[in-house]
């Protein structure tokens, strides 16, 4: 019995507690047992085989969720798609060559004639000649062309395989397509948890799902809980149920985590990390005010390599089906460009994106060093910070600022720059400040920069 299978006879086991709320309606682990083995049949009488490419154009839903599993067992491999822009969905499309399409907003099934006879990448024919099922994620493409990452998706369902059952209320934030999304998923059903899923991803509409389903764990990012702030959306509903928010996919001010903190006293904040290209690690932080954290899963490795922390894990993808494997070195590690901080007593912080850094005449500068710095200010809602050319250093600090309404901004720039001037050195002070509405920020809640 493959790590699929096995993982649906678990969800099986499960029987009469709450596995999915989802559009205001609770459905239990029979129930999905049973909608799992629905789709088994709609792939058996449209004779999907195992080792075809399926494309699901769905987020989160009861029926996204069974007709993922169901494909799993099937030893499909998986792609599921939440953008709703036609030319993403079309680019998605013509990277991975589906057989199958199943659009589940429009409730339809499209068979690719075309794509039975394609010649298939190699790391494809491996997952079909494994007769594994295997899943292909798309990065979010923000510095390029999106990378197709391929899994062995029963080598990664058998991570979670041996968890004990928890009775606890997850919201599902992170999206169906996003391997933190994903951990979230596999996590749930493997120890008989619950899954909120939000019908949007508003502020407001969060704190009202966690009031009303007495929800104990929310994921998020520090993007999407900064503007749970600025809403004061944690003021609007009761959120005792509340026991922790985890915290990743881009690095946390320290600032915005003791601001956080002193809102939400009695809810633990952890830190997470992981890549899309190893799977999410398990981590401790040091605690609920430290953006200090230790890497510690008995199935993945690390190490820091000029500052970079490289990763290396038994549920790694196979490689790229559209791009070349230069993250990874020929022992396979990978190296993920996320630049960190090594402390004595095995704990580190994640300070940054290597391919953010701003260079002021030679010299490094952290975006999220000014970010915080800046957030102190109870003047200032939100902060980005990136490098802009220069004539004569070559790059310089730009910031943009959105103002708390409650104060004067007349004399805000002046007050940014006198404030990082006490706390910063002279080269990462700011030499543009621009005050803005709102700040642009992914469809997964992380800032966009230029």
């Amino acid at each position: 019995m493959s790590s699929s299978q096995k993982f649906i006879e678990l969800i099986k086991n499960y029987d009469s507690r709450i596995a999915v709320v989802f559009n205001k309606k609770q459905f239990t682990y029979r129930s999905l047992y049973v909608k799992i083995d629905f789709y088994k049949n709609v792939l058996s009488k449209n004779n999907i085989s195992k080792g075809q490419v399926v494309l699901i154009v769905s987020d989160y839903s009861f029926d996204s969720i069974a007709l993922f599993f169901a494909l799993s067992a099937n030893g499909s491999i998986v792609i599921p798609v939440t953008s709703q822009k036609s030319i993403e969905i079309s680019d998605r499309i013509n990277e991975a060559k589906p057989e199958w399409i199943f659009n589940l907003r429009e409730d339809s099934l499209l068979n690719i004639d075309k794509n039975f006879d394609v010649e298939r990448h190699d790391l494809i024919k491996r997952i079909q000649k494994a007769q594994a099922s295997g899943l292909i994620l798309f990065s979010s493409g923000s510095t390029g062309k999106p990378k197709a990452m391929i899994h062995n998706l029963d080598s990664l369902l058998s991570s979670y395989l041996e968890k004990k059952p928890r009775s606890l209320n997850f919201l599902v934030f992170l999206m169906f397509d996003h391997i933190g999304g994903l951990n979230t998923l596999f996590n749930c059903l493997a120890i008989g948890s619950t899954m909120t899923i939000p019908e949007n991803r508003r502020p407001d509409h969060i704190c009202y799902l966690i009031e009303k389903y007495k929800v104990n764990i929310l994921p998020s990012s520090p993007t999407f809980l900064n503007l749970m702030l600025i809403g004061k959306s944690f003021e609007k509903f009761d959120l005792s149920s509340l026991r922790m928010i985890t915290y990743g996919t881009e690095a946390m001010p320290e600032s915005l985590l003791l601001k956080l903190k002193d809102v939400l006293p009695s809810i633990k904040f952890i830190q997470t990390f992981g890549t899309s290209e190893t799977g999410i690690a398990k981590t401790t932080s040091k605690s609920s005010i430290s953006t200090l954290l230790k890497i510690d899963d008995r199935d993945q490795e690390y190490k820091i390599v000029n500052n970079e922390l490289w990763l290396r894990s038994k549920t790694q993808i196979l490689g790229y089906i559209n791009h070349d494997n230069v993250s990874f070195t020929n022992d396979g590690w990978f190296k993920t460009g996320d630049l960190v901080e090594v402390f004595d007593d095995g704990y580190l912080k994640i300070i940054g994106r290597s391919k953010e850094v701003i260079n002021v005449g030679g010299e490094k500068v952290l975006p999220r060093e000014i970010e915080s710095v800046i957030l102190e200010l109870p003047e200032i809602l939100d902060c980005k910070a990136q490098g802009v050319s220069n004539s004569i250093t070559g790059q310089m600090v730009a910031v943009e600022v959105v103002v708390n309404k409650e104060y004067d901004s007349e004399n805000i720039k002046s007050l940014v720059r006198k404030h990082c001037r006490s706390k910063l050195a002279a080269y990462k002070v700011p030499a543009k400040i621009r005050i803005v509405d709102r700040l642009e920020f992914s469809d997964r809640f992380k800032k966009i920069r230029s």
